[in-house]
C-alpha cells in the first residue's frame, strides 16, 4: 500500500485543480437545490394558474348566462317565485305522509336468480275474477 501510495505524485497544479474542483462542488451544491425548489414552486404556480382560468371561465359562462332574459325569467319563477301578471300559482306543499313515500331502492344484486315463472295460470285467474265480479274493486 505505501509503495501505491509512493508512487502517487502530486504537483502543485494537480493540487490547485483538485481544491478548485472541491471549492466549485461546495459552491454549487446549495444554489442547485435552490434551482430545484424554485422550480417546484413554478410548477405549482402554474397549477394553480390553471385553476383559476378555470374558474374564471366559467364565471364568465354564468355572466353570460345572466345576460340571458328568459334565463333571468326561470330562475326568478324557481328562486323567487314569480308570476306574471294574471297567472296563478300552486305550491304543493309536501302533503304526503312519511310511510307513503317512495322508499330507496335496493342496490342490485351480482348474483342471477332464476325464479319460477308460472305467470299464464296467474294472468287466466286475473281475468277470469275480474270478469265475473260484480262490483269494481277500489284499490287503496
Amino acid at each position: 500500500m505505501r509503495e501505491w501510495a509512493a508512487g502517487i505524485r502530486l504537483s502543485a497544479f494537480s493540487v490547485i485543480m483538485l481544491s478548485l474542483v472541491v471549492l466549485g462542488a461546495w459552491v454549487l451544491v446549495p444554489t442547485l437545490g435552490t434551482f430545484i425548489d424554485q422550480r417546484q414552486k413554478i410548477a405549482a404556480l402554474e397549477a394553480s394558474v390553471k385553476v383559476s382560468e378555470g374558474e374564471i371561465a366559467d364565471l364568465i359562462a354564468e355572466r353570460e348566462r345572466w345576460s340571458d332574459p328568459a334565463y333571468i325569467t326561470t330562475q326568478a319563477r324557481e328562486r323567487l317565485y314569480y308570476v306574471k301578471p294574471g297567472e296563478v300559482v300552486y305550491l304543493i306543499d309536501n302533503d304526503l305522509d312519511p310511510s307513503q313515500l317512495p322508499r330507496e331502492q335496493t342496490p342490485v344484486s351480482d348474483t342471477l336468480e332464476e325464479k319460477p315463472a308460472d305467470w299464464m295460470p296467474q294472468l287466466l285467474r286475473t281475468l277470469v275474477s275480474s270478469g265475473l265480479s260484480d262490483t269494481a274493486a277500489i284499490v287503496p
